[in-house]
């Protein structure tokens, strides 16, 4: 039943962070979180939807999360680096995945991007954890 919100409120929240980010002037990348709920019959585990909104030039620095990640890419092209992995250029349509704990980075070099995810976490654990 989770999931039927997903398809009812993804649509509107991209468009949402596709204004946000048209607005946006800093070099900073932001993360939103539009929903957060207990994963139906999973104790402790929650599911998480978001988007990372990343300006030219922008960079979120290498951090983990506890729990896995799944993303697409709404708009850019992006640069994934996990760390023991060659960069992955990700582009608009394009999807990518970071397992629990993968040590990853996400870069906006050449144009302004904007990515939505879907994380399955520990409930109550912090969203992300910087690294180094």
């Amino acid at each position: 039943m989770k999931w039927i919100y997903a398809v009812v409120i993804l649509p509107i929240a991209i468009a949402l962070a596709i204004a946000r980010e048209d607005q946006e002037t800093k070099r900073e990348a932001s993360r939103s979180i539009l929903e957060r709920d207990d994963q139906s019959d999973v104790p402790g585990k929650e599911i998480v939807i978001g988007t990372a909104t990343l300006p030219k030039g922008a960079i979120v620095g290498f951090h983990t999360h506890p729990g896995d990640e799944a993303g697409y890419v709404v708009r850019g092209t992006l640069v994934l680096k996990t760390r023991g992995k060659p960069d992955r250029i990700v582009h608009a349509g394009d999807s990518f995945f970071n397992p629990r704990g993968a040590i990853h980075s996400l870069q906006s070099p050449d144009s302004a991007g904007l990515a939505v995810s879907t994380w399955i976490i520990d409930k109550g654990a912090p969203l992300a954890t910087p690294v180094p």
